[in-house]
Parts: C-alpha cells; sequence; structure tokens
C-alpha cells in the first residue's frame, strides 16, 4: 500500500449510539463483509481489546479500522471511528467526531431513543456531520421501526424517512448500509497534498512492543516515515518510525495523504506526551495555524485509592504509573491517612472512568483496595481573594478565612418511561435539583434538570436504575460553578477525628448524613473494653452521636452474699479502670468498616 488514495473515495465516519444499541456488533459486521478479518478470525466486539469492554458492551477507547469496499467498479476505502459512548469520555468523543465527515447513528428498533444517543448525536450534527440513521435488532418480536422513525424525527429533527432496517446480529441489511455510507455521506473537503502537513490527533495508546501508538487524520499534507514531526500544543519533536492502518490488523504502509485516517509510531514515551485534540505538523515546514478545538483533559472526580494491605503500596504505585501509559486522562498524587495508611488521590474524567480504572487495578494487577468517597473539585473563595481549588475534604482550609465555596454543577438529560416519572422527579429534588424542562416523546418523559455535581457522585445513578427497574437513561454535561451553602462533616470515633470519612455536605443535608454515617458505623465497629463514641461533627458543633457500648467482665461474679458495699467497690474500681483505658486505648476500625461505610446507602 503506497500510492495515496483518491481522496473523493474515502469515507471517513463514526457510530453513535446508546450502550447496548449494537454498535460494536454492527462493527463487527461490516468488519466482516469488507473481508476484514477471514471468519476464523473473527471474534465478538473485534475492536474492543479490554475484557471490561466486553463484558460490559462498552468502548472505553476510541479503534479506528480501514475498510475496503468496491461498489459499481469504483474502489473505495471506509474508514470506521468506533468511538466510546459513556459521558465520561465525551471529549475524546468530539475530536473523533471532528476526524470523520458522518455519522451513523445506530438506535434499537425496540427500545428507541435514550438519554445517550441524544447527546452524542447532538455532537455529531454541531460538527455539521451527515448523519445516516440505522434502526438495529429488527429482527426481534419487539421491534417497532415506524414508531422509532416517527420518534428519531420528532426528537433529534432529522430525516428518518429513510432509515436503513437491520439486523447486526444476523447480518441482516449490513449491505445496504455499506451502500449508504458510499451514496449518502460525503467524502473529505478536497485538500493540497503537497500543503505543509496538518494532522489532527484523535487518540493514543500504549502498545508494549510498539510504544505509544497515535491515531491521526490527515486534514492536509502527507505523513511519510521518516519525517520529523511536531506537536503543536507540547512543542516536542519527533522521527516518525512507522506509518500505518488497521485492517483491523496493523498494515505498514509508505504514506498517509489528505482525508486519510491511520497511526504513527514515534519514539514517544507516555501517552501523556500524545494529547487528545494536538496538531501534528512538520517540524521544517510548519503550518500556519493548529486545528481548533482543543482541552487540556480535566478530571472531574477525585477519590482516595489505598491498598487493603500496606504491604501492596509498592505494587500499586507501579500498577498506578502502567495504568497512566496508556490513559493520559487519569491523574494521581501520593497521599497519606491516618485511618488508612499510605495511598493515591486520584483524579478521574467521571464515576464510570473511576470504576474502569479501579476494577483494572484489582484484575490487572491482583490488587486489593479501598476507595475513599468520590468528591468532586470545589473553588473556594477565600477573604482575602484568593480562590483554592479544594481536591480533599479533608484539606479544607479554617472555616473563618473563607468566603464562599463554589462546586460544580451539571446538566442532566433523564429519559424515563411515564409510570417512574413521580418517583424520578423526587429524587433530583431531594439531591437539589432544579428542573429546567419536561418534554414527552410518546410515552416516554424527558426531564432536563440543573443537579449539584456532588449530590451525583455518591450514588445517584444506582438509584436512579433501581427506581425505574433499569428502564430511565441519563446523561450529563458540566455546567459551570455555583455558589453552595456547603459544610465540612468530621467523623470522630473515640473523639478522634477520621480523615477518610470527612465530606463536605450542603448544610441542610448535614445531619441526616451523620446521623445516618454514626448509625452505619455502629453496626461495623466491633466491641471494645471500652465504651466509643461515635459523633458527626460540623466545626466544634456535634450534630449526630451514636455510641458503641463496651464488653463488660462480670466482675461481681465472685461475690456470694454479703454486703452489697463489697460488690459496689469492685464495680466503681472497673469503671475507674474503663475510664483510664478509654483515654489511652485505640479504637482499631476494621477496613469492611469502611467500605461498607463509603458505600452507604441513603434511605
Amino acid at each position: 500500500m503506497s500510492a495515496m488514495i483518491n481522496q473523493k473515495n474515502i469515507r471517513n465516519f463514526s457510530i453513535v449510539a446508546h450502550i447496548d444499541h449494537g454498535k460494536s456488533t454492527l462493527s463487527d459486521r461490516l468488519i466482516q463483509l469488507t473481508g476484514g478479518l477471514q471468519l476464523r478470525e473473527m471474534k465478538e466486539q473485534v475492536l474492543d481489546n479490554m475484557d471490561i469492554e466486553r463484558e460490559r458492551g462498552i468502548t472505553i477507547k476510541a479503534q479506528t479500522v480501514r475498510l475496503e469496499y468496491a461498489l459499481n467498479g469504483e474502489q473505495y476505502v471506509l474508514n470506521l471511528i468506533d468511538t466510546p459512548g459513556h459521558v465520561d469520555f465525551a471529549y475524546e468523543v468530539s475530536r473523533s467526531l471532528a476526524a470523520c465527515e458522518g455519522a451513523l447513528l445506530v438506535v434499537d428498533a425496540s427500545q428507541g431513543v435514550e438519554a445517550q444517543t441524544l447527546a452524542n448525536v447532538y455532537q455529531a450534527i454541531d460538527a455539521d456531520l451527515e448523519i445516516l440513521p440505522v434502526l438495529n435488532k429488527i429482527d426481534l418480536p419487539a421491534a417497532e421501526p415506524e414508531r422509532i422513525k416517527a420518534q428519531i424525527e420528532e426528537v433529534i429533527g432529522i430525516d428518518a424517512s429513510e432509515a436503513i432496517e437491520i439486523s447486526a446480529k444476523t447480518g441482516l441489511g449490513i449491505d445496504k448500509v455499506l451502500e449508504a455510507i458510499v451514496a449518502r455521506l460525503p467524502a473529505p473537503i478536497e485538500a493540497d497534498p503537497n500543503a505543509p502537513l496538518k494532522a489532527l490527533l484523535m487518540d493514543a495508546y500504549y502498545d508494549q512492543y510498539l510504544g505509544v501508538v497515535v491515531l491521526v487524520r490527515i486534514i492536509e499534507g502527507t505523513l511519510k516515515k521518516g519525517m520529523r514531526v511536531k506537536m503543536m500544543q507540547t512543542n516536542a519533536t519527533y522521527p516518525i518510525d512507522r506509518v500505518g492502518v488497521f485492517c483491523p490488523k496493523i498494515t505498514d504502509i509508505d504514506v498517509l495523504g489528505p482525508g486519510e485516517i491511520g497511526f504513527l509510531t514515534a519514539s514517544i514515551k507516555e501517552v501523556a506526551d500524545a494529547l487528545v485534540g494536538d496538531t501534528i505538523t512538520e517540524e521544517k515546514r510548519q503550518t500556519k495555524a493548529a486545528l481548533p478545538g482543543f482541552k487540556p483533559a480535566q478530571p472531574v472526580v477525585f477519590c482516595g485509592l489505598f491498598p487493603v494491605d500496606a504491604a501492596q503500596f509498592e505494587d500499586l504505585r507501579a500498577a498506578m504509573g502502567k495504568l497512566r501509559l496508556n490513559d493520559a486522562s487519569f491523574s494521581y498524587e501520593m497521599e497519606t491517612s491516618a485511618a488508612l495508611g499510605f495511598g493515591f488521590r486520584c483524579g478521574f474524567l467521571g464515576l464510570l472512568h473511576l470504576e474502569i480504572i479501579q476494577e483494572r487495578l484489582t484484575r490487572e494487577f491482583n490488587l486489593e483496595l479501598i476507595a475513599t468517597a468520590p468528591s468532586v473539585v470545589y473553588d473556594i473563595e477565600m477573604k482575602n481573594g484568593d480562590i483554592i481549588s479544594l481536591h480533599n475534604p479533608a484539606d479544607m482550609p479554617e472555616i473563618m478565612g473563607v468566603e464562599n465555596i463554589h462546586e460544580p454543577w451539571i446538566k442532566a438529560t433523564i429519559l424515563t418511561p411515564d409510570e417512574y416519572l413521580g418517583s424520578i422527579i423526587k429524587l433530583c429534588q431531594d439531591r437539589r435539583g432544579v428542573q429546567k424542562d419536561i418534554s414527552y416523546i410518546g410515552t416516554r418523559a424527558m426531564l432536563v434538570y440543573g443537579l449539584p455535581l456532588n449530590e451525583v457522585v455518591f450514588d445517584f445513578y444506582d438509584r436512579l436504575k433501581s427506581i425505574s427497574k433499569g428502564y430511565a437513561s441519563f446523561d450529563y454535561s458540566m455546567d459551570g460553578y455555583q455558589i453552595g451553602d456547603l459544610v465540612k462533616m468530621q467523623i470522630l470515633v473515640n473523639e478522634e477525628p477520621v480523615d477518610a470519612l470527612s465530606m463536605l455536605v450542603h448544610r441542610n443535608r448535614a445531619e441526616t448524613r451523620g446521623r445516618v454515617m454514626c448509625e452505619k458505623l455502629k453496626e461495623l465497629i466491633p466491641q471494645h473494653l471500652f465504651k466509643i463514641p461515635i459523633q458527626a461533627a460540623i466545626g466544634g458543633r456535634i450534630i449526630a452521636r451514636e455510641t458503641i457500648s463496651a464488653m463488660r467482665k462480670d466482675v461481681t461474679a465472685k461475690c456470694y452474699g454479703g454486703d452489697i458495699s463489697r460488690k459496689r467497690k469492685l464495680l466503681d474500681k472497673q469503671k475507674e479502670g474503663k475510664k483510664k483505658m478509654r483515654q489511652f486505648g485505640r479504637v482499631e476500625i476494621p477496613q469492611e468498616a469502611f467500605i461498607a461505610a463509603l458505600k452507604m446507602e441513603e434511605n
């Protein structure tokens, strides 16, 4: 593969869909039909490399695949970009969409449009992509293609009269999809192959044999092996070792021309050096302006990760280093906690990202971990005018010097069947939500709420799913910061603050949250030989308290009859001993107590 391809015969497209609507299965069928892989090489979800991706049916890293397709005697190159669907990876999705001219909108013919479908399709429309609606799972008895077409037109506002009806599982209608990609999606805009190189860095991942593999879309100019390129955001320069495409097997080629999508490897050591959305140009002949829309990855949710066994700390450090090689959006720094020992404070793009990283550390590196309650980034406005970013509630400055606390808010879109509407509105209001809009799509309601992110990271998604029996779908986008009436709540065990359990909560909800936390810990901490008070406090004010009674030895057992004063004397002596013991005694809080308290379900 050395000659450059005619730009008119290139089609770059991605697939937009909600989780479980058959995006990866459709990708598999397209690869199979165009002969990308032999039948014996096929497996389910070809483009999902990680076990977690396969088990959960989600895509975490963007993948590209080049399909060769012949129609009416013409040879076409179709570049499919398989993007993550989840809101946590919205920025990666926006960069992948910037590399495309069209998108397949895959909707389950039995379930219809979901919240995530909406979020991603609006991103595609904002990027000026041509949208091609595809109705999947048409073979199911519950499929209602005509109703879903009307729903797509009503909700998204695009013409769905010519939507292609397919079943990705059985392969029905896949050939029509390929024909429609060629006929209805536009080719890249003509660009000069002799102009200075301008390429979009779509994504990067770490391969243990090749180093960092960078996925690129060439906008203009050409990319060849041996060329020295410059990353415009980091100003770093690298010699290109290898240029190629995924078919989906790695295939080396001599040159990538305008409109093409492929990969390059250079002597890049870490994925963090290849920033998603960066512009790659030639070192000697640089392009005039970088491509617009670049944003550095910003962690949104923070939590502490600690090894259950302190001896595993070095293993955890090595594991984090390896994961960071492959995921530049995940950040970590060392942290110590009086209760949990040495660990790391980690930053994530969202809750799913946190869950995935935690699961990968447990599975791939055999580590047992405790995660502290997830918190968000607060902006603390001090009385002297300084603004501090607070990642860990334990580091909250003295309240005397604080003017205001600004907390992040999100705009949440929830799609739900009508019968669960009341309980979902109640859930949102309990979480300090502000209703912005409510509309109906057939028998389903679409709610748009403003919610504090602090209330969502706790267990909002789980509660939403259980209230709606799994039918409600949820999607959100960041919506700036607002001043909140927040206070730092500490948990004291035997009058000692437990830093891992401190949290910022809204003043009106502090008492309820504190009471539940104290009750939970009372059940979880075993009895000691002395009385243990468990308190929730805001500053010096105790707002909730539970007491674990002491284990008692019956010191009066040896007294037979006789005067009461003998028994009284023994009991008083025991009482003094308990008092002394409480002064010097240390309360051992078992690890399970931490885990259970942090996973606390709200009543």
